[in-house]
């Protein structure tokens, strides 16, 4: 009995130390602010030290095939597949746009007599 009363004295001291020294709040994920922009891991955000993975301008699938990202501590690198995800987003709005605007003038050069496919 008396093992388990120096244990519970034990335990007892070190949480008073972590709630005395604020670093019972970071290791729950609580911050006194009550969110995440107060947790604090201890890891600095990842500079980016590899190459920009980039797309030709006008990228075809075997172009995508090809990409390879850096893989970080958590996955692939995040600021490496946003950056391509937004290439291909402005890429195919033009190529939208392109056909479109092709289309709108076939439609206007077409003969009034000639059927719609």
């Amino acid at each position: 009995m008396s093992l388990f009363l120096v244990f519970l004295a034990i335990a007892l001291i070190g949480v008073a130390v972590l709630v005395g020294n604020g670093l019972a709040s970071k290791i729950s994920r609580r911050g006194r602010a009550g969110g995440r922009a107060s947790f604090d891991d201890g890891f600095d955000e990842p500079v980016a030290s590899l190459p920009p993975v980039l797309l030709p301008e006008h990228a075809a699938a075997a172009d995508i095939d090809r990409l390879r990202f850096g893989v970080g501590l958590r996955g692939y690198r995040m600021d490496q597949v946003d950056q391509v995800l937004d290439d291909l987003r402005e890429q195919i709005t033009a190529r939208d746009q392109r056909i479109q605007a092709l289309g709108e003038e076939l439609e206007r050069l077409r003969p009034p007599t000639e059927p719609r496919p």
